[in-house]
């Protein structure tokens, strides 16, 4: 295995992240792809389609 640079740096989350406080997101989740550096930031409070079973949201 090769040591490469990394594709994404702390610095490009931390940056990604402070954007998106700053625009009024409330962060509940931070993804990175490091296949092609995507990070991808995910709203306190969004579905992410991970229920295992749909009637935990019928039966709340």
């Amino acid at each position: 295995m090769p040591n490469r640079p990394a594709t994404v740096k702390q610095a490009d989350v931390t940056r990604a992240v402070k954007g998106a406080v700053a625009a009024g997101l409330a962060v509940g989740r931070v993804e990175i792809d490091q296949r092609n550096g995507k990070v991808i930031i995910w709203p306190a409070g969004a579905s992410d389609g991970t229920s295992g079973n749909e009637w935990d949201e019928v039966l709340k």
